[in-house]
């Protein structure tokens, strides 16, 4: 891998970017949204219990708690049904949220119900987008080469397009071609970045750069051909000696 910074190799095609610890502060991720959604897990569901929106997550979170009751997962507790009446079932449902959470869960259930939860928040003016001081110039300028741009996160995709919708520099979104989730599979597996590659259209998987600060996704990245970048950002974990990755400390520096 060319280290230099004069790049010799022809621009990507696509360059799919990580959120936490890539674009935007692990900090905002970890000490705004997720306590916002822990928050506010009761107040929403109480909010909007009879919606049809509510009603599938509550669904999705009682299949996802009885595979757990099932496996014996630590912090499970059963859901009452329906007719044991609305306050009962809340106080469960927060219960085993509040488990997850607690666990960093990468399931869906979680991660759809926070994308709404955290929706409110952003309307109501409570949340706002957190993006490093050289993310918007370098999107601006990747978009005005005609690189395409996509995100790739553990955060469900309303919740991706939620903090780039509205942050410290305004909506970024106009800038970013698509959002990839954990339904595309788990972001530690060569498969997703194999699913990722053959949704973009590239030749090859080395048209599309992949840029994140978690060495397991960049090591699987790899393994499907893509170009990796390893993110290093204040706050971000330690990264294994001799990783073998080309690192950046700002998006300047692609």
């Amino acid at each position: 891998m060319n280290n230099s910074n004069n790049r010799i190799e022809p621009l990507p095609r696509c360059i799919v970017l990580d959120i936490e610890g890539t674009t935007t502060p692990i900090t905002f991720v970890a000490d705004v949204l997720f306590p916002y959604a822990r928050d506010n897990v009761g107040r929403h569901l109480s909010a909007t219990y009879d919606t049809a929106e509510t009603k599938d997550d509550i669904n999705l979170l009682r299949t996802q708690v009885e595979d757990d009751l099932a496996q014996g997962v630590d912090g499970a507790i059963p859901i009452p049904t329906d007719d044991a009446g609305k306050e009962e079932v809340i106080a469960a449902l927060v219960a085993n949220v509040e488990a997850m959470i607690k666990a960093d869960r990468k399931i869906t259930a979680l991660k759809q119900l926070q994308g709404h939860i955290w929706r409110t928040g952003y309307e109501n003016n409570e949340l706002e987008g957190v993006v490093y001081d050289d993310v918007p110039e370098a999107l601006e300028k990747w978009h005005a080469l005609g690189i395409k741009v996509y995100i790739y996160s553990s955060g469900s995709r309303l919740a991706q397009r939620l903090i780039f919708g509205k942050t410290n520099y305004g909506d970024l979104r106009k800038y970013l071609s698509g959002f990839f989730d954990t339904t595309v599979g788990n972001k530690k597996e060569t498969r997703s970045y194999i699913e990722i590659s053959e949704s973009l259209g590239v030749d090859k998987p080395s048209d599309i750069l992949f840029v994140t600060d978690v060495f397991q996704e960049a090591f699987a990245a790899k393994g499907a051909g893509l170009d990796v970048m390893i993110s290093i950002r204040p706050g971000n974990a330690p990264l294994p000696e001799n990783h073998g990755f080309k690192t950046i400390t700002s998006f300047a520096e692609i």
